[in-house]
């Protein structure tokens, strides 16, 4: 593999993905009982923006920092902005970006758990340092679809899987992730599930769309945020994220989500979001 997100820590899929994840985390905690949570893709947890990859593309310019000075903005977003600036004490400039498994700690409860799976081992070195001490967490240095096979249903019997691949193999990452979720589907049919899509050509993201209205999963809701016109393969127009059992309600909270988003991100006249159930019993 040869993607490093420290390229594109901060940019506005980190901002669109990490605000959810910030609401997922949020509604499991309405319950008193624990919860589980495994990353599929955990990454190295922590990213420098002041280091070299990130001010090589500048890519947190037109996310995290177009967040910075909002005033009016739904509750996820100040939560989220707020998880970013404790990381940051004590430094005018924002230096450190948490990934999805440092922002789900701090989140979480001394109750909960999480299981974070890396198959690159200087980014699983990296994550494990992340989370040395932290007796709450396990960190896998393995593919992370096997270990849905292996570790599903999590132990909580409650919880979330976060599945954000960096999608290197295109086309074929959905059909791997089709494949994963077909057998999720058997050992824990009631887990939530967060997987997380790019968006350059519409017609990708279409037969995995249409997978998951005729899977064997419940409740399917698509929340989308496009910056440019989904007609080019030569950039990240958009993504996307795929929720399987969302919480209750959690529609409601995106509707409010994505035009904010949407306005703080802005890079065109073309920006829209959508909020879709495909399933929904």
């Amino acid at each position: 593999m040869n993607y490093r997100h420290a390229f594109h820590a901060g940019n506005f899929a980190d901002v669109f993905k990490h605000s959810i994840l910030v609401g997922l985390v949020e509604a499991l905690k309405a319950k008193q009982t624990p919860f589980g949570f495994m990353d599929t893709h955990a990454g190295r947890g922590r990213y420098q923006l002041d280091g070299s990859e990130a001010k090589r593309t500048g890519e947190s310019a037109n996310g995290i920092h177009r967040l910075l000075g909002a005033t009016r903005a739904p509750t996820l977003v100040h939560v989220y902005v707020n998880l970013v600036r404790s990381l940051n004490a004590g430094h005018e400039e924002l230096s450190v970006y948490p990934g999805s498994p440092l922002i789900a700690s701090l989140l979480m409860r001394e109750i909960d758990r999480g299981t974070l799976c890396e198959l690159q081992p200087e980014e699983c070195s990296a994550l494990k340092s992340v989370f040395r001490g932290d007796a709450r967490f396990s960190v896998h240095e393995r593919d992370g679809y096997a270990a849905m096979n292996a570790l599903l249903p999590l132990k909580e019997r409650r919880g979330l899987v976060l599945i954000d691949p960096p999608f290197e193999a295109q086309d074929d990452e959905f059909r791997i992730i089709e494949k994963a979720l077909a057998d999720a589907s058997k050992r824990w049919p009631g887990g939530i599930y967060a997987i997380w899509y790019p968006i350059k050509l519409r017609q990708q993201v279409q037969p995995f769309h249409r997978w998951l209205a005729r899977s064997a999963f419940d409740k399917v809701l698509i929340a989308e945020l496009l910056l440019h016109p989904d007609n080019s393969a030569l950039r990240l127009n958009g993504c996307g994220m795929a929720l399987i059992n969302p919480p209750w309600k959690f529609d409601r909270q995106l509707e409010e989500l994505l035009p904010a988003l949407q306005e703080l991100l802005s890079q065109s006249r073309f920006g829209q979001h959508r909020v879709e159930w495909l399933k929904q019993d």
